[in-house]
């Protein structure tokens, strides 16, 4: 996406560092040159502002749900792989946590089992 104007800012850095930008996640410097960008270049704007009201959605909807601490960790723990570009595992973090959950399930079953039989 890219208006055709040359900016001092790339719209392909502006749109690659977008969510630092929403999450202000990224030093004042780099954010005032993203603010300048805006001014100039309205469809990144209105990238910008489709993914700020995104954002405003989701903590609308879900933003009053408690996250358990082993999946924030284990997210964060995912981001860290990604950003020190490191090989991360081919299965999402919610399948892994699902499939956790259903060994415990499995183990919990079995545990119950094995004590109804020594009854």
């Amino acid at each position: 996406m890219s208006c055709g104007d040359p900016h001092e800012t790339d719209c392909s850095e502006v749109l690659d560092h977008l969510y630092e930008f929403l999450d202000r996640e990224m030093p004042e410097v780099d954010s005032a040159k993203f603010k300048e960008h805006f001014d100039e270049c309205s469809p990144c704007l209105e990238k910008y502002g489709l993914e700020q009201a995104v954002k405003k959605l989701v903590k609308r909807c879900c933003g009053h749900d408690d996250v358990p601490a082993d999946l924030r960790s284990k997210v964060m723990g995912r981001i860290e792989l990604i950003r020190a570009g490191e090989a991360v595992p081919e299965q999402s973090v919610m399948e892994q946590a699902v499939a956790e959950q259903q060994a415990k399930g499995a183990e919990a079953a079995s545990r119950s089992a094995r004590t109804a039989d020594s009854a």
